[in-house]
């Protein structure tokens, strides 16, 4: 792995991902030998072409993998310091690490409050303080406020996107991992909705690690990055560093591409 400023673990992580691969159905090689920090009250972008493992990455931390047929074969992930293996995906969420998976995957046929107030039974709130968190919510995301008694089907991909997180951000948790959000949405709106979370980061220290495929976008908000190119991590550095290197985009173009995974990838 090349890298401008190698990470160490620091007694602030908050994520410690060490040398990880996942394999699927026990023969398909999509991640091999990632590692990667997040630290406390940070943003951290996790940049990569389609099919680059990014969301497997996503997976493996969040416990989902497992749905997925795939499992974490070698290597550990750390959440606050205590070892995740093992630990089911709804555990995970209790701890603190929410998952906003690519694609949105808002409940269609409830209204919008209603996808909110589904994030809020996790933590098993009494009425008035369910009710001050969707109002939090609402500041956060007015135009979900215009829009809370509609079918979430029938809003817009940016309005979806942003149901999606402030229904993670009902859980109150301390790490959000959000798969993929500029996909399918206007720049205006990916510019909208990245601000929201560079702002909710300054605000109530919540910490990210991001998965996009847009660079400019992710590393003008994000504090470190890392590059994966078929399943390993290539590239890593202070987001400022990264918008310098000469050679990034090269890497989503396959210029420079590392050492392939010896076997088929799937993102």
């Amino acid at each position: 792995m090349s890298s401008l400023a190698r990470p160490a673990v620091a007694p602030e992580a908050l994520l410690a991902v060490h040398d990880i691969e996942v394999i699927y159905d026990d023969a398909i090689l999509a991640v091999a030998g990632v590692s990667l920090n997040v630290n406390k009250g940070a943003i951290v972008a996790l940049l990569g072409a389609n099919g680059a493992g990014k969301s497997t990455t996503l997976k493996a931390i969040s416990g989902l993998v497992t749905a997925d047929r795939a499992r974490v074969s070698r290597g550990s992930i750390h959440f606050l310091g205590k070892d995740t293996a093992g630990v089911a995906p709804n555990q995970l969420a209790r701890q603190g690490i929410v998952h906003v998976l690519e694609g949105r995957h808002v409940f269609s046929q409830l209204t919008v409050e209603e996808n909110l107030r589904s994030g809020g039974f996790l933590r098993r709130l009494g009425r008035r303080e369910l009710e001050r968190d969707l109002e939090r919510i609402y500041a956060w995301f007015p135009r979900l406020k215009t829009k809370r008694k509609t079918q979430a089907g029938l809003t817009s991909g940016g309005e979806q996107q942003m149901l999606a997180i402030g229904r993670a951000l009902m859980t109150r948790p301390t790490l959000v991992l959000l798969d993929e959000p500029s996909m399918g949405l206007a720049p205006i709106i990916v510019e909208e909705i990245f601000e929201i979370v560079a702002d909710l980061n300054r605000r109530e220290s919540v910490s990210f690690l991001v998965a996009e495929q847009n660079i400019n976008v992710a590393l003008r908000h994000a504090h470190q990055g890392y590059v994966l190119d078929t399943g390993r991590i290539v590239l890593s550095g202070t987001a400022q560093e990264l918008l310098q290197h000469g050679g990034l985009h090269e890497y989503y173009l396959g210029g420079k591409a590392g050492e392939a995974v010896p076997a088929t990838r799937a993102e």
